[in-house]
């Protein structure tokens, strides 16, 4: 399962991170959200060791919220050498982002 991080640990994690990460803005709340962790946690490990995914959340990590422009969860964020290289808004498929994924990585 993807590791929640908050914003004081997310420059390390993700921004400084050796690999491209995932970053899963949700809500605990969120019916999507909750259909989204299954597709996330398979890959999460199918990509073990190229790429991280992590999760934050919304109701909770306001200041990475406004910072990231996040306007609704889910949201999906893909972070490349310490900056934004790519992002899903709402549900998606595996397929989808898989190929989202693959583009970058």
């Amino acid at each position: 399962m993807a590791e929640r991080v908050s914003a004081a640990e997310f420059d390390s994690k993700v921004l400084a991170s050796k690999i491209p990460v995932l970053v899963d803005f949700y809500s605990d709340s969120c019916i999507p959200c909750k259909r989204l962790s299954p597709v996330l946690s398979q890959l999460e490990s199918e990509y073990a060791g190229r790429l991280g995914i992590v999760k934050v959340n919304v109701n909770f990590e306001s200041e990475l919220v406004s910072k990231y422009e996040v306007l609704a969860a889910p949201t999906l964020v893909l972070f490349k050498d310490g900056s934004e290289a790519g992002r899903h808004r709402g549900t998606a498929s595996k397929d989808e982002l898989i190929e989202l994924i693959n583009s970058l990585v």
